[in-house]
């Protein structure tokens, strides 16, 4: 059975914080960057995620990358990786995690992947982390769990469960978020959230502006410092879904990714 996807149904979960909350309490977020010539992805998930709430945010780099990053960036660390295994321990003390941003269609990005999976952390997985599993999906769908979110367009969508589409998107979502076992969100113009036990928000403010590169990292973002800050998978893709939209809304003509993180307070304050 679907619903709208309407504020009154997380709304009263969205986190908030209160006399006694510092920033470790307020939910710690990962974001993995590709290589040095492809950081801007990660940099604005890492800026949604810091806006939305979450208490501390780390962008998490290759070696080569880290240099370029943290000239770009204030309140937001910046980590650096060589291996997969030392990825994972950087990630143990984080409560979630968002790959696939420009990470690359390679290897490395699959074992990074892989090692996160073993940690503790929460994962949005979008991008290069969900095109890399093309016609072998179940290797993508072993690693999730029931806490874990997939943020897919149609053409990422279409490479995990070829020919479900065709049954119409509901339908599909459905399906699918029961079959890799994690939240779908399957981006659109009406941009459908499925979790794993059957259940399905329609959103309804749509805005024609998102059709602009890297509104998708800021989504990605926004839904990974949700779960960070303790909201449950479903409720946190809802919320990020509906803000993300709501954001793009009241810019309107000449929305650009980078303007998105900078409207999340505005709409916040609306839904307090």
């Amino acid at each position: 059975m679907s619903e709208t996807n309407d504020p009154a149904a997380w709304r009263d979960l969205l986190p908030r914080p209160g006399p006694a909350s510092h920033k470790h309490r307020r939910g710690r977020l990962g974001v993995v960057s590709g290589g040095p010539l492809q950081t801007g992805a990660a940099r604005l998930a890492a800026r949604a995620g810091l806006r939305i709430g979450a208490g501390l945010v780390h962008l998490l780099c290759p070696p080569d990358a880290a240099l370029i990053v943290a000239a770009a960036v204030e309140a937001i660390m910046v980590d650096a990786f060589e291996t997969p295994e030392a990825l994972a321990s950087l990630a143990g003390r984080l409560d979630a995690v968002v790959i696939g941003p420009a990470a690359g269609l390679t290897p490395q990005t699959e074992a990074n992947l892989a090692a996160l999976a073993a940690t503790s952390a929460h994962l949005v997985v979008d991008a290069d982390a969900l095109t890399l599993f093309k016609d072998r999906a179940d290797v993508l769908f072993a690693l999730l769990r029931p806490g874990d979110v997939l943020t897919p367009h149609e053409g990422e969508f279409e490479r995990l469960f070829p020919g479900l589409l065709a049954d119409g998107r509901a339908t599909a979502a459905t399906v699918a978020a029961r079959r890799c076992g994690a939240t779908v969100i399957l981006k659109g113009h009406e941009t459908l959230i499925a979790s794993p036990d059957g259940r399905l928000r329609i959103n309804p403010n749509g805005s024609p502006w998102l059709a602009t590169a890297g509104s998708g990292d800021v989504l990605a973002g926004l839904t990974g410092g949700l779960v960070a800050q303790g909201m449950e998978a479903f409720e946190a893709a809802s919320a990020a879904v509906w803000i993300h939209t709501a954001a793009a809304a009241r810019f309107g003509v000449g929305l650009t990714a980078g303007d998105l993180p900078d409207l999340i307070p505005a709409v916040l304050v609306d839904l307090a």
